[in-house]
């Protein structure tokens, strides 16, 4: 089943592949089947998210339901929400 839009954002993604392999992602938007924006709140901030193709993203059953309905309301997400968020729930606890 094609996962839609609003199911992935908001998503956990862990990197399988590339410099960023094993790191925790967030994604903030699904450009098309095979691309989404993702971003870390660490290397990779809100003003600058990397362009990532799925199939090089295995995207975790954990979602980050705070920042998935200010994205999708389009409110204004923190850097700092993202980082802490990802780490609350175990991600990227020995990264930055």
């Amino acid at each position: 089943m094609q996962e839609t839009y609003d199911d992935l954002v908001g998503r956990v993604a862990v990197s399988k592949a590339g410099r960023d392999k094993d790191r925790a992602f967030v994604i903030t938007a699904v450009l098309d089947a095979e691309y989404v924006w993702i971003v870390d709140g660490g290397l990779r901030k809100l003003e600058r998210p990397k362009k990532k193709k799925r199939k090089h993203l295995s995207i975790q059953p954990a979602q980050l339901e705070q920042i998935r309905l200010k994205i999708l309301e389009g409110k204004q997400v923190f850097d700092a929400e993202i980082r802490n968020s990802l780490r609350s729930i175990g991600y990227n606890l020995q990264q930055d």
